[in-house]
């Protein structure tokens, strides 16, 4: 393969850390009602519906009709999403500004709420200033490790696969990605990361 030239980024558990525990910590004080409460009514799985496009009202509705004595927590991620993402990861806000001054060409391709992601956006405009595009899931109704959205952000990023290399904490999707001849790479670190694009002749 070629060496590329551009870079495109996951978002969470990459460039920012996110969980729901996050924000639910702080609305639920007891252990092990918080562990009940993400187990078994908000979790990752319901969540990953709005990523894929559905709408918080019409995911809440059906979960506070299953769950109605959770009706004020389940209510309370809408407008306390941005509760659930923490800071950047370790390194990644210097990683991405010698990138940027390094000349590199930035994207990013999250699964992410189209309806979550202004908000958290704006919050982080400087981080993602140096971005030139995202393709969010939510607004596609496309979801990594589906090779649609690939296809779809290397139109959009007026990319070849082997001009990009793409990084996520996901196999699957990072396999999604290989799949289709994008140089993808596994993230376990700011570290490891940074090497690995040295490696594939990145100036950093």
């Amino acid at each position: 393969m070629a060496s590329p030239t551009s870079v495109i980024f996951d978002v969470g558990r990459v460039l920012f850390d996110w969980n729901l525990r996050f924000l639910y910590e702080r609305l639920i004080p007891d252990d092990e009602a918080l562990d009940a409460f993400l187990r078994d009514v908000v979790t990752p799985e319901w969540h990953f519906q709005h990523d894929a496009g559905r709408s918080f009202a019409d995911t809440s509705t059906e979960l506070t009709a299953e769950h109605p004595h959770h009706a004020e927590l389940i209510a309370a991620l809408a407008p306390q999403f941005n509760e659930t993402i923490g800071p950047a990861i370790p390194g990644m806000t210097e990683l991405v500004a010698d990138l940027h001054a390094a000349g590199v060409p930035l994207y990013a391709i999250t699964n992410f709420s189209g309806e979550f992601w202004p908000p958290f956006r704006a919050r982080e405009a400087e981080f993602f200033a140096p971005f030139r595009d995202v393709v969010v899931s939510g607004d596609e109704k496309l979801v990594k490790p589906d090779a649609a959205i690939y296809r779809l952000a290397l139109e959009r990023f007026g990319l070849e696969p082997e001009e990009a290399v793409f990084i996520d904490d996901n196999v699957a999707n990072v396999v999604g990605a290989n799949a289709l001849g994008i140089h993808a790479l596994l993230f376990t670190g700011e570290p490891k990361l940074r090497t690995d694009l040295r490696d594939l002749g990145f100036a950093l």
